[in-house]
């Protein structure tokens, strides 16, 4: 549709609400008092047999989707946030006055209705109305019918369209919250109680990522967005809980891609006297739990593969799977022959070389894709992270796991480092490099070392990127088709938001003059 043809649409529309006005009807009324979603009726209905009526009276309200106008009688089809259910309208039942008001209704108009259900001839269950009100009119066209709203920059951008016109969109929602209840459900039934970090925080810490940087003016104070939850709730187990959860966001100043964006849902679990065995089996029975309660099985269908998420998860070491995936045996290998490795398959190494970050670097390049079955990678090299306790029979490795799905990362899970000396040369360290120019490089948070040395026991961290496990079981293509808001950019050949919404009320500021 074009700006001009969209114009004289507003034009019109506009000019109806002038005249309801005159009429003394309210197009934007308070409150419409509604008994039944459209889904509870067509369900509750459904044994009735065609031209069948009940005497039951409901009250229905949402959007007009389809509007047929057959003089003295009107058929629409009314969309809830349960569905749709189709509305029959007689001059003779509601008489010439208010039935005069279906010629200033239109697509996209919001209305409630009263009535009695009934089946027609062809076997649709509907309502026929005794009475309606105009709830809201809208005073934008709605996108064509046929060709609906396809789009994803557009969807992206104006989810509130998205929604109505695809409403396969709007049950991936659905699903979505229903799967962070039942996740909420899950923890909590295990007895862990959901906390609340700071989400402005004087030093960010407790992953690898560019935090967003903003201020407080009052203060004259730098301050970070969260990029995770881990060190505050490590503080939380020092100071005498035991089993704490956070679920909420986290915001990484990096790109965007199919498996990420800048704000995005994380929940991390510290689970104090547990090591990272204990945590792997909890991760997986989460999981599992999770599709069973809301999907009602294992068996998963993602863009044509079918994964089963059932627990227990197969297990390997990050040089079993180089070994099985790759046909590499990294253990034996020096130094020349690993960055031969690299070279041969055309890895970029920046930074000090070593032979962990190496062997992480052939794992993500080789391995990675390929663990399309639920699968848990132990044993990760020490350098990988400055967080998790040494290996008890290796010290060259960290107990540290990362579960994966569909190829991707799905989680993140520690034996906690404890040790609050050897925190605190490790995060000099991190800070050494941060300094050098490492951006994802750990930030010194000398407070966090200090609540160490007060004496954390024993305990296991989790963290678990829910939007990639919503992705999964939604079978969505993208992480965007999972997040309402997705953040979004605009390019140099694109208008800012700015421009974009001036140009976008200038139809409607003259059609209102």
């Amino acid at each position: 549709m074009g700006i001009e043809e969209e114009n004289r649409l507003i034009k019109e529309r506009v000019d109806k609400l002038n005249v309801l006005k005159v009429m003394g009807i309210n197009p934007y009324p308070y409150s419409f008092g509604r008994s039944h979603h459209a889904a509870d009726i067509l369900k509750k209905y459904d044994c009735l047999k065609p031209e069948e009526k009940s005497d039951e009276k409901v009250s229905v309200a949402g959007r007009v989707m389809q509007l047929r106008n057959m003089g003295k009688a009107s058929f629409l089809h009314l969309q809830d946030q349960s569905g749709k259910i189709q509305l029959y309208i007689r001059k003779d039942d509601v008489g010439e006055e208010l039935y005069g008001l279906m010629k200033k209704m239109d697509m996209g108009d919001m209305m409630g209705a009263e009535g009695t259900v009934f089946k027609t001839k062809t076997g649709e269950t509907s309502v026929y109305v005794k009475r309606f009100d105009l709830l809201a009119k809208s005073l934008r066209p709605l996108p064509e019918k046929y060709h609906g709203l396809q789009d994803k920059e557009i969807r992206y951008r104006k989810r509130y369209l998205d929604t109505i016109m695809n409403p396969e969109v709007k049950a991936v929602f659905m699903t979505r919250a229903r799967i962070i209840k039942a996740v909420r459900e899950f923890l909590d039934s295990k007895g862990f109680m959901e906390v609340q970090t700071p989400i402005l925080q004087p030093i960010y810490g407790g992953g690898s990522a560019r935090p967003f940087v903003t201020r407080i003016n009052a203060w004259d104070m730098t301050m970070y967005l969260r990029i995770a939850y881990e060190l505050h709730l490590k503080r939380l187990i020092v100071g005498g809980f035991e089993k704490v959860y956070d679920l909420s966001y986290c915001f990484r100043n990096e790109g965007s891609d199919k498996t990420h964006n800048p704000e995005f849902t994380m929940m991390e679990i510290q689970w104090a006297y547990a090591d990272y065995n204990d945590a792997m089996k909890l991760f997986e029975d989460l999981w599992e739990h999770v599709a069973m309660n809301v999907l009602g099985t294992t068996r998963i269908k993602y863009q044509g593969k079918e994964i089963d998420v059932k627990a227990p998860w197969k297990r390997m070491t990050m040089s079993q799977a180089l070994a099985e995936l790759a046909g590499i045996e990294v253990d034996g290998l020096d130094d020349t022959q690993l960055k031969d490795l690299l070279s041969g398959y055309s890895i970029d190494y920046d930074g000090e070389f070593s032979k962990g970050l190496a062997i992480m670097l052939l794992f993500e390049a080789l391995c990675e894709e390929k663990l399309v079955q639920p699968t848990h990678i132990m044993d990760h090299p020490k350098e990988s992270c400055p967080l998790a306790k040494p290996h008890r029979d290796n010290p060259a490795l960290i107990e540290r796991d990362e579960p994966y799905v569909n190829g991707w990362e799905v989680g993140n899970i520690y034996s906690e480092l404890t040790d609050p000396i050897l925190q605190r040369s490790l995060l000099e360290e991190q800070a050494r490099l941060l300094r050098g120019g490492a951006e994802e490089a750990h930030p010194m948070d000398e407070d966090y070392v200090q609540a160490l040395e007060y004496g954390l026991p024993p305990n296991a961290g989790i963290g678990i990127g829910l939007d990639r496990m919503i992705m999964i079981l939604t079978d969505s293509e993208s992480i965007r088709d999972v997040i309402l808001f997705p953040t979004m950019k605009f390019t140099d050949q694109e208008q800012s938001p700015e421009e974009q919404a001036r140009q976008a009320d200038d139809g409607l500021k003259k059609a209102l003059r």
